[in-house]
């Protein structure tokens, strides 16, 4: 299958055109022209992501997490993502990263958050545009203590720790959520009722600012990212072979 018809299928939920003005989803290493006979998703693309593609014989790496967010002045190989480029051309791989623009797809990363805890009337926390927006808000299917809910997100989400402000009451019934780092919109989760938000990347004094205001539940960006993995498998695996990573994981080691 031709390369320029799997991007198709991702943009046709999930298109360029969603993504924020700093980002760089979309192509990262390759030609649309190339015909892929397999493809490995990842959140992020690492030099061991890589050398499992070449292992597994794919010739396309799709990720959540953009290869390149600035342009490269050389590639000798002096950095990871300098050998990243390398061994993607030397072995004839191409990257492919959506980010952004699959941040802002209603049943993209954030809402594939709210499936998995259960939520299915959510809608866009923060929209920007024709049906696209950032993050999600929604009901539980049932009111929750604070401490099933976090339980609950902990195992759903194999979240090493989580970092947590208690909510105003202790009832968990009105959830908002962004994956990654979505810090700047827990003014708008209050303005909409969320009993709690829950996202990545929340600064100490973003957590302090909640108190009595909202219930906050920090986590690790990777682990509210990776079941963007599940979105492309599902888009694309009627049409070729793909793979979840394996040597995919968060970089961030807790101790």
């Amino acid at each position: 299958m031709f390369l320029k018809h799997i991007i198709d299928i991702i943009e046709s939920v999930a298109p360029l055109s969603y993504q924020e003005s700093w980002d760089n989803s979309g192509m990262q290493v390759g030609n649309t022209s190339a015909d892929i006979s397999a493809a490995l998703l990842t959140t992020d693309v690492t030099e061991t992501v890589v050398s499992e593609a070449i292992a597994k014989k794919c010739n396309l790496i799709i990720s959540h997490h953009p290869l390149l967010y600035h342009g490269l002045k050389s590639v000798c190989g002096n950095t990871p993502q300098e050998r990243i480029v390398e061994m993607a051309i030397s072995n004839h791989i191409a990257i492919y990263s959506s980010h952004t623009a699959m941040d802002a797809y209603l049943h993209g990363v954030s809402g594939r958050m709210a499936e998995k805890l259960g939520i299915s009337d959510y809608r866009l926390l923060v929209p920007t545009g024709d049906q696209c927006g950032l993050g999600v808000i929604g009901n539980l299917p049932s009111a929750m203590t604070f401490d099933a809910f976090a339980k609950k997100v902990k195992t759903i989400f194999a979240a090493p720790y989580l970092r947590c402000i208690r909510p105003v009451e202790d009832k968990v019934s009105c959830v908002a959520m962004c994956g990654g780092a979505g810090a700047e919109f827990m003014d708008e989760a209050i303005r909409q009722g969320a009993d709690i938000y829950l996202s990545a990347d929340f600064k100490y004094h973003d957590m302090q600012a909640a108190i009595g205001r909202i219930g906050l539940i920090d986590m690790d960006h990777w682990v509210s990212e990776h079941f963007t993995r599940d979105i492309y498998r599902e888009l694309l695996q009627e049409h070729l072979p793909v793979f979840i990573s394996e040597a995919d994981a968060s970089p961030v080691l807790t101790l």
